[in-house]
């Protein structure tokens, strides 16, 4: 049997210097972690919010801003997160509910934003992350919004006309989809499980490679993939964590259409519960709007924004259901309201609307 090899010293030497450098770092962070509960009790007396998406949102541009390398800025954020995550959890766990199971975009976009020291309240539907979100049974819940390549989530979008919740902030994934099975071939599979949005998103791979299989809609991915891993004869479509999470083999990688996929999602809470957050320097004003339906409705709508020099981001429509042809015009704008442009502009606006509806003001994402 031969010897192990010798370790070079210089190696050696500089995981020495890692291991005392780790050290400093965990106590910075203890220090860190001690003022995070000095500020915990300040707010308990204060009666203020534990949770701050502006000031987060500040402290990691200021970290960006002050970082000299070689640590990549685009790394920052998600370190920092899980720092201000755990120190958090000191003062008070927060439950945030999401589209699970476990393994969907939902929860990975979850503990993208508020770091993995979080209580996970996966649910079956956005109905479900809704409602106990309204009914303050979570803190928080993370909603897919809008994707890259399919638009508007459609329910999500119709959700925000009925319930009291507001959005706080915003987070978006990079969405790579992976046909996942039980075995480690294509051949046999009958049906393909996943959300709907996902089997639009690979419409042209499926028709390419999967033909004859049905394509059969489900709750979230993780749900298809959880099925797929009951019966050889499925298949679904998910991230990679939820192949690992069901013991799936990842038969095919980054099936989706177009390359670039992208969803974003919204953090919502409600607003007896949480404040809003104030301008961050970096910010997006969601609203919902309607018109009366006469000739010129829709360009006045837009006139108040122009004239007030505010950048509209986004600006779709939804079927208001009333039978009178009828629409819901979803608009964000860039800005906060406490900026006096966009406030000018909003009051204009809210003027010439029949329907008027601010979701919320909130950092954008970033990652």
């Amino acid at each position: 049997m031969s010897a192990p090899a010798a370790i070079n010293p210089e190696l050696l030497a500089l995981r020495e210097r890692i291991d005392a450098v780790d050290c400093e770092l965990l106590a910075l962070l203890n220090r860190r972690a001690g003022l995070a509960l000095a500020v915990g009790e300040i707010k308990k007396r204060e009666g203020s919010a534990v949770f701050r998406p502006e000031r987060e949102a500040q402290v990691i541009d200021g970290l960006k801003a002050a970082n000299s390398g070689p640590l990549h800025n685009d790394s920052v954020a998600p370190i920092w997160r899980e720092i201000m995550s755990a120190c958090r959890s000191l003062e008070s766990p927060m439950r945030v509910a999401y589209l699970g199971p476990a393994g969907t975009f939902s929860e990975e976009a979850a503990l993208g934003y508020f770091g993995s020291s979080i209580v996970r309240v996966p649910c079956g539907s956005l109905d479900e992350v809704f409602r106990l979100t309204s009914a303050g049974a979570a803190d928080f819940g993370v909603v897919p919004i809008e994707n890259s390549t399919e638009g508007g989530v459609a329910r999500a979008l119709d959700l925000f006309l009925h319930t009291p919740l507001f959005i706080v902030g915003e987070t978006s994934l990079f969405v790579r989809h992976n046909l996942l099975r039980k075995r480690d071939s294509t051949d046999g599979i009958q049906a393909v499980l996943a959300h709907p949005q996902a089997l639009a998103q690979c419409h042209d791979w499926l028709s390419a490679h999967l033909p004859g299989a049905e394509r059969r809609p489900v709750s979230s991915n993780a749900e298809g993939a959880r099925l797929a891993s009951l019966d050889a004869s499925l298949a679904g479509i998910a991230s990679t964590r939820a192949g690992s999470e069901f013991g799936l083999h990842v038969v095919a990688r980054a099936i989706q259409d177009d390359p670039n996929n992208r969803t974003r999602f919204v953090i919502v809470a409600h607003p007896a519960q949480h404040p809003a957050p104030k301008a961050s320097g970096h910010d997006c004003t969601s609203l919902v709007v309607s018109v009366t339906n006469k000739p010129g409705a829709v360009h006045d709508l837009l006139v108040p924004l122009k004239n007030h020099g505010v950048s509209m981001s986004r600006f779709e429509s939804r079927p208001a259901r009333s039978g009178q042809w009828e629409y819901y015009f979803y608009i964000d704008v860039e800005g906060h309201p406490d900026d006096a442009r966009v406030a000018a502009a909003l009051a204009e606006l809210r003027a010439a609307c029949a329907f008027f509806k601010v979701l919320g003001s909130y950092p954008v994402d970033v990652h």
